[in-house]
């Protein structure tokens, strides 16, 4: 036989392993105790961690308690057979939360080991997750429009009554009427904070430099709520102008800023980042959309704060959802509203010393360009 007929082969399990390696999804074997017996690169990459050091502790080291992988792991080896689930939702303790595919799969040589295939799908699983709230929430503005007007009428002739029986009230009685008063402004408000969910106007897009519009925000924190932090500016000079409504703009990442300031009243080294980029290539088709959304400019705030806690992360940006004392849950949501009008998305990410809110939008486009 000639030289190349009798060439050596790779065995198996180094093929096998050499295989594995080369996937460009996450992959790790898990073996029947729970420990990690292989990581390729993608995994390493994933959990930002070595082999190695998955290699040393059980998958669970590197998740969150009562993590639905983890018990997708177990149902599969309980029954022998594979286990899968699209868009699950994997918290990594330092790194946040990641939306993925989850394959999980016996090793027929490895009695009851597993096999954990994860394809992430962040950017587009939390796209359109944003995308059906925002349809959800104007199959209902129309509901609400009416409702805010509905209150805001009975609560003119409230107010109105107890002023005029004020008038003749005695000294005790005039403390209810005037708790009367305060608690029907107090309603009308919030009424009035919550008719923006109802606006469905189209939002007149111009050119917005959004360095000018965080500049702005900056300037208006460090004059106020947020003297004692020290701002951090990451700015991508060759940024293109965000096509939108200046002001709304600035009402959105001055929310932010003010409640990365919030959440770092007290701490000494309190630090807010103001940072942008540009991510070229970034087209999604969303939903049922046939057209492709192109969000390439990206806006960052990021404080090293407490961080958000768990029970209300997931639902950060519905109404009347907030972590503060005093707080009436609105602020979030209404930034979630304006930055859905501008055809952009936003997410969090959050743990101890590190919270992030990432607002993603599309350019400026002209008439011209928006020609077909």
């Amino acid at each position: 036989m000639s030289g190349a007929d009798t060439a050596p082969e790779s065995s198996g399990p180094q093929l096998h392993e050499a295989l594995l390696s080369a996937f460009p999804h996450p992959m790790v074997c898990i073996r029947p105790d729970a420990r990690v017996a292989f990581a390729n690169p993608a995994a390493e990459q994933f959990f930002d961690t070595s082999a190695a050091m998955l290699k040393r502790h059980k998958l669970a080291r590197f998740l969150v308690p009562d993590s639905p992988l983890l018990q997708l792991v177990e149902q599969a080896q309980a029954r022998g057979m594979p286990a899968s689930v699209h868009g699950i939702s994997v918290i990594l303790p330092r790194l946040g939360e990641r939306v993925v595919d989850a394959t999980v799969t016996p090793v027929t040589d490895l009695p009851d080991a597993v096999l954990v295939v994860l394809q992430e799908r962040s950017i587009a699983m939390k796209i359109d997750r944003h995308m059906t709230q925002k349809s959800l929430g104007n199959s209902v503005a129309s509901m609400a429009a009416i409702l805010a007007h509905e209150i805001k009428n009975p609560l003119a002739g409230i107010k109105g009554a107890a002023q005029l029986i004020e008038q003749h009230a005695s000294e005790a009685d005039r403390s209810l009427t005037k708790l009367i008063c305060d608690e029907t402004e107090r309603i009308r408000n919030l009424v009035d904070r919550t008719e923006i969910f109802t606006d469905q106007r189209q939002l007149a897009a111009l050119p917005v430099n959004i360095h000018e519009v965080l500049d702005h925000v900056k300037r208006l924190g460090m004059s106020s709520f947020a003297k004692s932090i020290h701002f951090v500016e990451g700015y991508d000079p060759s940024l293109p102008p965000v096509g939108g409504d200046r002001d709304r703009l600035v009402q959105v990442f001055l929310n932010l800023v003010k409640n990365a300031a919030d959440a770092l009243v007290g701490q000494a080294d309190g630090e807010i980042v103001l940072q942008t980029s540009y991510r070229a290539g970034v087209h999604l088709a969303v939903g049922d959309q046939r057209a492709r959304m192109s969000l390439p400019l990206e806006i960052s705030v990021k404080d090293n704060g407490p961080g958000i806690p768990d029970a209300v992360r997931q639902s950060l940006f519905e109404p009347f959802v907030t972590s503060k004392t005093k707080g009436q849950g609105l602020g979030l949501a209404i930034v979630s509203k304006i930055v859905g009008d501008h055809g952009g998305t936003i997410e969090c990410e959050s743990e101890p010393r590190r919270t992030i809110f990432r607002c993603r939008l599309p350019m400026y486009k002209s008439v011209q360009e928006k020609r077909p």
